[in-house]
């Protein structure tokens, strides 16, 4: 793994981008970006920022900006706790956090089971940011993001990956930790600056209001423009959101011929 956050500079035509991302798969929940910051103040001089006047798990805060609409920002001080602050880079990996202590019992049979869970996290590493803010895209105001995430259903989150891979095709592989699958989605995507792929977990459902029919996709925004010239390309050929049901009974030679 990189360890890389580093803000792509190519400049993006957001509402251009956020109405092509739309028109082509309908999107229920609003894109937002995510962005760490060196220091508090840089945060808090972000345009119309929200400070929380609670505690919250960073899938709350999440929560607030792609189900809100809301300019959010927080240090460590606003989170619950370690888990989430650490996937963040605003807490170290620290004995006690990597003992999986707190998940004993809860979620891992054994001890051993928790502290591998742990161990298995992708999370910014730690003493580089002080803060972390979220906003949506259109908003323009973290210009620009580390990285965007992206809710979707099954349907359209294929049909997001297949535009990413309609150019200089790759294999895409991405891993799943269970509980804390931030880790898999906005934690791989800071650390590593790849597109990850995660299946929401129980907290970011319960507390960010995550739906139950939705993925979290977390990429570098530089990303955005290659997968809407893929929708482009793959919606003239047909493929398109909604995928349409041709039928489980009928002749399939007619669709196939028009689709492979």
């Amino acid at each position: 793994m990189s360890n890389v956050i580093a803000s792509d500079q190519t400049h993006i035509d957001w509402p251009s981008t956020l109405e092509s991302l739309n028109r082509y798969l309908r999107l229920r929940t609003t894109p937002i970006g995510m962005k760490l910051f060196a220091s508090k103040a840089e945060m808090e001089a972000i345009e119309k920022i929200r400070r929380p006047g609670a505690i919250h798990t960073t899938d709350q805060i999440v929560g607030m900006a792609a189900r809100n609409g809301w300019t959010v920002g927080i240090t460590a001080e606003d989170l619950v706790g370690a888990q989430c602050s650490t996937v963040i880079g605003l807490h170290p990996r620290s004995e006690e956090w990597l003992s999986g202590d707190r998940m004993h019992g809860v979620w891992f049979s054994e001890l051993e089971d928790a502290a591998a869970h742990q161990q298995a996290m992708d999370v910014v590493p730690f003493g580089r940011y002080e803060a972390m803010a979220v906003s949506p895209l259109a908003s323009g105001r973290l210009n620009p993001p580390d990285i965007a995430l992206i809710y979707a259903t099954p349907a359209q989150m294929i049909l997001f990956i297949n535009g990413l891979q309609w150019t200089g095709y790759r294999k895409l592989e991405w891993g799943c930790v269970g509980e804390s699958s931030c880790a898999d989605s906005w934690g791989r995507a800071l650390a590593t600056g790849e597109p990850s792929l995660s299946i929401p977990c129980f907290a970011e459902r319960r507390y960010g209001g995550v739906m139950e029919d939705e993925l979290l996709m977390a990429l570098p925004p530089h990303f955005l423009p290659k997968i809407i010239d893929g929708l482009a390309h793959l919606s003239r050929n047909g493929l398109r959101y909604p995928i349409a049901p041709y039928g489980v009974n009928n002749d399939v030679r007619a669709g196939m011929g028009v689709s492979y």
